[in-house]
């Protein structure tokens, strides 16, 4: 922009005064500051949007995360909460794990495995290869829905599964649902996250 001023009746332009070298040169400098602050702030946003795809990935294929519906496993388990499932295989008896069952996703306890003979007496105590199962999860036993011919011999590449809550729980004792086979299992249980007062470990 220039700036006019008159001289002996005459118009005369005068150029506005150019800035220096140091202002230059702090221009510069905040100019380079200004790039540098954005490509950080676009570089953390990036690793944030990747940190949450891989968290959401995990989440999605290791580690499953389900919310309990109905009673068959109190009072291990109740209405409303959620849980994590970890995959893999191995399982032993005692185990509560997580199995796809017309296209459901049911929760309950392993007791038998491929070839074990089931036993359960008229008063709900299982027996397994004639021993009796210590089950201290529960809070009482009962025969419930029980259809099988006893003792109960497991079938190859089978689980025998039972829910906590004897009474109600609908389950292997039942020809309804059966055994459960490894291709059906989701995963183990291993943590419950909600609710937060009884966050931790589920035996």
């Amino acid at each position: 922009m220039k700036r006019l001023h008159y001289s002996n009746d005459r118009l005369i332009t005068k150029p506005e005064q150019l800035p220096d070298s140091r202002q230059l040169e702090n221009e510069l400098k905040r100019t380079r500051k200004r790039r540098s602050s954005n490509r950080l702030v676009l570089g953390l946003i990036f690793s944030l949007i990747t940190v949450s795809a891989v968290a959401v990935l995990a989440a999605t294929l290791f580690f499953p995360v389900l919310q309990i519906y109905g009673s068959s496993m109190t009072p291990t388990l109740n209405q409303g909460e959620i849980v994590v499932t970890v995959k893999g295989s191995g399982f032993e008896r005692g185990d509560v794990i997580s199995f796809y069952y017309n296209n459901k996703i049911l929760v309950k306890r392993a007791i038998a495995f491929e070839g074990d003979l089931v036993d359960i007496d008229s008063k709900g105590t299982v027996s397994v290869n004639g021993e009796a199962v210590d089950e201290p999860y529960l809070s009482e036993k009962a025969l419930g829905e029980c259809d099988l011919q006893l003792p109960y011999q497991v079938p190859a590449g089978k689980i025998f599964v039972m829910g906590d809550h004897r009474a109600t729980s609908v389950d292997s004792r039942s020809s309804v649902m059966g055994c459960v086979s490894e291709e059906q299992i989701v995963g183990k249980i291993l943590f419950r996250v909600w609710p937060p007062g009884k966050l931790g470990g589920v035996e």
